[in-house]
């Protein structure tokens, strides 16, 4: 990860925080935008009796503030917005993709430096599976990232057990129901045969709970690793597992087209503030303990750098 991220395109002067419109918006909406969670997960605060407008709690989420409004979340101020930040991120196996997991199993918010932003996941990879996760400081842009409407490419690497030809992959592209669920069409490439496995290419729009594998399972096959190499525009590249780099505010702004940027409500002029850890989170971090991150084999950053690059196979740029 670059010492300093290049603030690129950062005005001389900015507000410290997004201005909401005269008629307010959802405070929802507006707890997103500051980066502290997900929509859903604003809504869920908020039923809680987590989240206090001008000193009382509120329980309903359809409710409009304006930045006049005082709003604070388990008795602390809500934060200032930065500018919509991106980054990209290598998850390695054994981390859940969840800010608190009941089990105590490590998360990958475990393991990210503590002056970064608060992150937010843009989707999920469930903690058997590597590759690339998106983080953003902003609820916005990861709602709207997350849609099928958005129609974003997430293409993977897979390893699977057992033998299957093309002709069966290209039945793929019809689409097809498992259990009851109905999965949209799917691009699928065999690679090679390896011994009494198969390499494979997926590329997938939708993301559903576990989609990659309940649809080879369905071929007669079992995977035995999975890995994002990309998710949209966005590649995983030469990066190592537990590796985090930002996506330069110009080049996060190009790619994702003025339509998309504005239907997210990405904000590219604001600020980026530096933050050091809160004393909540210090404390939980010591609660939880010293946690590493494993590689998948428990080998070396060096060996695996090595051994990984030819089954993450870089792919061209696509939506």
């Amino acid at each position: 990860m670059p010492d300093k991220p290049r603030d690129d395109s950062a005005p001389d002067t900015a507000p410290a925080q997004r201005p909401a419109p005269p008629d307010g918006e959802r405070i929802a909406k507006v707890m997103a935008r500051a980066g502290l969670c997900s929509r859903r997960d604003a809504e869920a605060w908020i039923e809680a009796g987590r989240v206090a407008v001008n000193g009382s709690v509120i329980t309903s989420p359809a409710l409009d503030v304006t930045r006049k409004d005082r709003i604070t979340v388990d008795g602390e101020p809500l934060p200032a917005a930065e500018r919509t930040r991106l980054f990209l991120y290598h998850k390695p196996v054994g981390l859940v993709t969840t800010s608190f997991d009941p089990e105590g199993r490590p998360t990958i918010f475990d393991s990210l430096p503590e002056d970064l932003p608060r992150l937010i996941s843009i989707g999920r990879l469930d903690i058997s599976t590597e590759g690339l996760l998106l983080l953003t400081n902003d609820g916005g842009l990861a709602r709207q990232l997350e849609l099928p409407a958005t129609g974003w490419l997430r293409r993977y690497r897979v390893r699977a057990h057992g033998a299957v030809d093309q002709r069966a992959l290209d039945a793929l592209k019809n689409g097809l129901e498992v259990d009851g669920i109905q999965y949209g069409p799917i691009e699928a490439t065999l690679d090679r045969s390896q011994g009494a496995n198969v390499w494979i290419t997926i590329g997938i729009r939708e993301g559903k709970n576990r989609e990659v594998r309940n649809v080879l399972d369905t071929l007669g096959l079992q995977v035995n690793r999975l890995i994002r190499v990309s998710y949209g525009p966005f590649q995983l590249g030469e990066l190592l597992d537990g590796d985090i780099e930002e996506v330069r505010t110009r080049v996060l702004r190009e790619q994702l087209g003025e339509r998309l940027a504005e239907e997210a409500g990405c904000d590219f002029s604001g600020p980026i503030t530096p933050r050091a850890p809160s004393e909540e989170e210090r404390r939980e971090r010591a609660a939880r303990g010293a946690r590493g991150t494993p590689g998948p084999r428990g080998d070396t950053r060096s060996q695996r750098g090595t051994r990984d690059r030819d089954d993450r196979r870089p792919t061209g740029r696509e939506r």
